[in-house]
């Protein structure tokens, strides 16, 4: 059962109810241009994998697929047991889970400290703990899930170098940490931005994301959302 804002409220009523699932405006609101990274990925070869966490998974997600250079972008559940991987359970917010992405890429065409620049420029706001605008709860954290030494190296660089730049109003507290495992969602939570644009929760959360995107980094914006191939849950 999904705990969204249902499709058919007129979007006045959506937004007066606080829209009470994953709300992400804050993100969307301020989007900004920042710096690419000074130290980023140098050896990798062939598809890689980064995960990703921050906010509801929809939003990242629609970021990610309209990059160009990503071969799928997966919504799913990082940071806790296979056993509660589930939507329900997730939503409790003590499973230890974060709503994630895995993203698959090709270093030829994007690389890993591109995906980061990207991410905290446009996809979510980097300095609220444990929630995204009025959602709060730790599956809503934001979290860096490093594949290997290289990436873990590049995260955190970036990090610091946002932060000797001052690049935001407070402190960021965007965890790196090690992935252990990634957990596909449900399948009715993939593709959502594309299988529900009329959704109030993404008119008024998501879209400005995927439009910043757009407009501030046009040479690696494409239209068209990436296919998503996850098998049915």
């Amino acid at each position: 059962m999904i705990r969204r804002t249902p499709l058919f409220l007129p979007l006045a009523a959506a937004l007066m109810m606080g829209l009470s699932a994953c709300q992400n405006a804050s993100a969307a609101s301020e989007a900004q241009a920042l710096p690419a990274p000074v130290v980023d990925a140098s050896s990798a070869t062939g598809e890689q994998t980064a995960v990703f966490a921050g906010g509801c998974f929809w939003g990242i997600e629609a970021v990610f697929e309209h990059i160009k250079g990503v071969d799928k972008a997966t919504a799913g559940y990082s940071g806790g047991q296979a056993s509660t991987a589930s939507y329900d359970q997730v939503s409790t917010g003590e499973t230890r889970h974060a709503e994630s992405v895995k993203v698959q890429f090709n270093p030829k065409q994007v690389s890993y400290g591109t995906l980061l620049r990207v991410f905290f420029s446009v996809a979510l706001d980097p300095t609220e703990l444990n929630r995204q605008g009025p959602d709060s709860g730790t599956q809503y954290r934001s979290v860096i899930f490093y594949g290997n030494d290289e990436q873990q190296k590049v995260a955190s660089a970036y990090i610091a170098q946002l932060t000797a730049a001052n690049s935001f109003s407070a402190p960021i507290v965007t965890q790196v940490v090690p992935l252990k495992a990634f957990y596909a969602a449900e399948a009715y939570h993939q593709h959502y931005f594309n299988e529900h644009p009329d959704n109030p929760y993404i008119v008024y959360n998501d879209a400005p994301k995927v439009a910043h995107l757009a407009q501030l980094f046009p040479s690696i914006y494409r239209d068209s959302q990436q296919v998503v191939d996850v098998q049915l849950r």
